[in-house]
This record gives structure tokens, C-alpha cells and sequence, in this order.
């Protein structure tokens, strides 16, 4: 399928005046790449922060021990390290010795909560190399920047009210590559509004019954990009469970990856992404329709015959997971919620000195993006506003060492919940979770259900 007129009405549609430049792209293909044991390296790094838990109170002083290693064999080397506030500029730089593959380095602490960031670089043999490890400081008195607007829940109801004048439909057909002798699968596009579609695959099991299975929607990491491995999750349908895995620009994920790459090239990269399309203004802002999007899927799912009338989870990653814990506080008929490390939380945080914010780090926009307008509209998008509507368990997990959705934004919407909540904490972990930890969040909702 060559690129047509679709992809120029997308391309189109996310074309937006005056959008600035921006920072896109939570890894994307990469996204499982950057993590903290590096495949077929020659150096290994292992940081150890002198409490087990990579955790301190604010006033109190961290030391990390630091080895490195060649081929497996200690290294004798100088590694320069900057010690920074999450996502920040450096506030201190130095060097140490490393000898026979050890080193310590006094990280000092925070006399406010967050994080600090020790980053290290050696060059051994010619060769360079580098690292870094977060530790936090009062992380449970750590407080969100982003303030609730006395018209959000009106706001919301009207734009659900709106996209609801479209009564639900879809179209849906047999996606044979990825059906099993246990599970069936369709291709399935969702009418949200008048204006907008959503794609997903769903799978079910091959044996489904009318009113006896729960349904799971899962909305994707950010991008403009195909659903990859619709059946790298079968294990949902495997045990009893309707899902649906979503795109959210309305492209269909049958296209080549060549027509995907012309669209994200041209309108989804730091120019004109559509995470800040339109978001001068909160009722033309691109993911208003998005986040109604979810809400409308929800309707579809609850559509389904074979719906068992009572369990309803939502489950993602990284902008996934924003849109995870965005649809659970939006939507009451959701019983359970799962996110990783979620994306668009705190995001305007960095328009006050020495605040970290969160993905997609609208700070790094030369044209000054973070204007009192733009702050506004934000509020009714992030992530930490939907957290204090939220009433069903949510499961969450994140990673300390992450640049992408920084620890700091994670524990600012973590400290918000006031619903049932249970966090999965993997320190070490940059922008990824393991096949592990993404079958333990269905054993979760699993066990969970009502």
C-alpha cells in the first residue's frame, strides 16, 4: 500500500500554525533499549546507593558506591560526574578514581523533596563510556505544581456529552494473522465523534460467552506509529479477558511502516508534534478528542454481548499510562487501572524554578512555550488532575532512573491518589518495564476482578 490520500488528510489534520518546537517521543522503537545493563556492551556499571531502597530523608546525605567493569574485569580509571535535581541542570561537577573497578561518591541531598541524578562518564582504553542512577529525598512529601480549574469536571462532561451525539458504531473484521487455536482476533475501528475514528485490534478467547468476560483497553505509547505485536499481550484473552489495543490518530495499523515514518516525520517530531497542537487554546487542544476517545471505547467495549456487565480495567505505559489513569478518572465505569510510568503529568512544573516536570518536557521548547495561556489549558490535560477523580484500585510502577517520565512527576500523581493504590517499584529501571512485569500487571487485574 503506497502513501495516498489518507495520509495526507492525517498529515494535514495534525498540521497545526504556531505550535513551536518540541522535544517527541517517549523511545519510541528505542523505548526498551536504554536500560541499565546494557546488551552485548563491553562495560558494565553497577551503582549502589547506600540505602537499600534508593530512598532519604530531605537533609539526609546518600554515598553511592560505584564499580565499573571492562569485558568483566575491574577497571583503574577517572570517571567525571555532574550531580543534578531531576532532569535539571548540574549543580555540582567533579572526578573520582576509580581503582580496581570501585569508587565512592558523596552525592549530598535535598533539603526538598525530589530526586537527584549523579551522571557519570569514563573513558577507558579510548573508549567511552557512561552511566547515571537517581536516588529520592522525602519522596512521599513530594507535591504537584499543577493546580485544579473550578470548571474541569464540566469541562470533561461537556466534551463527553458532545462526542456522545455520535452514536456508538464500529466496523470490525477478522484479523486471521493473529487469531489462535485459543484466541480470536479482529481489526476494529471505533467511531469517537463526528470528525474522529480510533483503530485496535481486539483479541478475545476463542471460546467466548455472552455476559462472562471482562474487557481491558489499552491505550499505546506516544507516537505516530503502528500497533506492533498485537499479540505480544494474548495472554489477556488466554485468561478469559476481552482487549482492546488502540492507536489514537485514527490511522489504520495495516499501512506500511514507510506511510507511518512519512506522517511521524513530518508531524509528529520536535517542529509540530501533536502534543502541542493547538494547546493554546483547551477546547481546540489535540488531545481533547483523544481523551473523549477513551471514554467512547469504553462505550464500545461495554457494547459487546460478551461484556460480563461489571469489570472494566485500563491498562498502559508512558503516554499509555497517562491515558490509563486519565480514563479512570473520567469514566466511573472503570473498576480497575493499571499504569507505567505515566507520561503528561506535572507537565507545566518546570515554569517554576527548580520544579521538574513531566513528559513531553515542554521546557526544552526554544519559543518559550510555557506561557500563563498554555499553563492554563494544560491543567485540564495533565495527568495529575484526572488522579484526584480516580475511585477504582489502581495498580502503578515506575522506575527511579527514568528520563523520560522523571520519578518526581511519578510520585507527584502517585501522592494525589486517594483511591485504593498499590505501587510496583523498580529503581534501577530507565523507560521499560520487563515481559515480567507486563504479565504480572494481568495477574493484577486478574486477581482483582469482581
Amino acid at each position: 500500500m503506497k502513501m495516498n490520500v489518507r495520509v495526507l488528510a492525517m498529515a494535514l489534520f495534525l498540521l497545526s500554525p504556531a505550535t513551536g518546537s518540541f522535544l517527541f517521543g517517549e523511545g519510541g522503537a528505542g523505548e526498551v533499549a536504554a536500560e541499565n545493563y546494557p546488551y552485548r556492551s563491553d562495560f558494565l556499571w553497577v551503582t549502589s546507593p547506600n540505602h537499600a531502597d534508593w530512598l532519604y530523608k530531605t537533609g539526609e546525605k546518600a554515598v553511592i558506591d560505584v564499580q565499573l567493569y571492562k569485558y568483566g574485569v575491574a577497571v583503574t580509571a577517572d570517571v567525571n560526574y555532574e550531580i543534578s535535581p531531576d532532569m535539571l541542570e548540574p549543580t555540582a561537577k567533579g572526578t573520582a578514581r576509580i581503582k580496581d573497578g570501585k569508587a565512592t561518591i558523596a552525592l549530598g541531598t535535598r533539603k526538598t523533596p525530589g530526586f537527584l541524578d549523579l551522571k557519570l562518564t569514563a573513558n577507558v582504553d579510548g573508549m567511552k563510556t557512561s552511566h547515571h542512577v537517581k536516588v529520592g529525598f522525602g519522596v512521599d512529601n513530594i507535591r504537584p505544581f499543577t493546580k485544579m480549574p473550578g470548571d474541569f469536571t464540566q469541562f470533561w462532561q461537556q466534551t463527553i456529552a458532545e462526542a456522545r451525539k455520535t452514536p456508538v458504531s464500529f466496523t470490525r473484521e477478522i484479523a486471521k494473522e493473529y487469531c489462535t487455536d485459543k484466541i480470536d482476533c479482529w481489526l476494529v475501528k471505533v467511531k469517537i465523534d463526528n470528525s474522529h475514528s480510533m483503530y485496535g485490534y481486539l483479541t478475545m478467547p476463542k471460546d467466548a460467552r455472552k455476559g462472562k468476560h471482562p474487557v481491558v483497553l489499552c491505550p499505546p505509547g506516544a507516537g505516530i506509529k503502528t500497533i506492533k505485536e498485537p499479540l505480544r499481550h494474548r495472554y489477556y484473552a488466554e485468561n478469559g479477558m476481552i482487549r482492546f489495543e488502540i492507536e489514537i490518530h485514527g490511522l489504520d495499523p495495516r499501512w506500511p511502516n514507510d506511510d507511518f515514518k512519512s506522517v511521524s516525520n513530518a508531524f509528529g517530531s520536535r517542529d509540530n508534534g501533536y502534543l502541542v497542537n493547538n494547546v493554546y487554546s483547551k477546547e481546540y487542544y489535540y488531545m481533547r478528542h483523544v481523551y473523549a476517545g477513551m471514554v467512547r471505547c469504553i462505550d464500545f467495549l461495554t457494547s459487546l454481548p460478551e461484556w460480563d456487565g461489571v469489570n472494566v480495567a485500563v491498562q498502559g505505559g508512558s503516554q499509555g499510562g497517562a491515558l490509563a489513569l486519565v480514563t479512570a478518572g473520567l469514566d466511573p465505569r472503570v473498576t480497575l487501572c493499571v499504569a507505567n510510568h505515566p507520561a503528561l503529568t506535572d507537565m507545566a512544573a518546570y515554569s517554576e524554578k527548580g520544579r521538574t516536570g513531566g513528559y513531553p518536557h515542554l521546557n526544552r521548547n526554544p519559543a518559550g512555550i510555557l506561557t500563563p495561556q498554555v499553563i492554563k489549558t494544560l491543567e485540564y490535560y495533565d495527568v495529575i488532575n484526572f488522579c484526584r477523580q480516580i475511585q477504582c484500585p489502581v495498580r502503578m510502577t515506575w522506575g527511579y532512573n527514568d528520563n523520560t517520565c522523571p520519578p518526581t512527576t511519578s510520585y507527584a500523581a502517585w501522592n494525589v491518589l486517594s483511591c485504593p493504590k498499590e505501587p510496583f517499584i523498580t529503581p534501577i529501571n530507565e523507560h521499560w518495564t520487563s515481559e515480567t512485569m507486563e504479565r504480572q500487571h494481568m495477574e493484577w487485574i486478574k486477581a482483582k476482578l469482581k
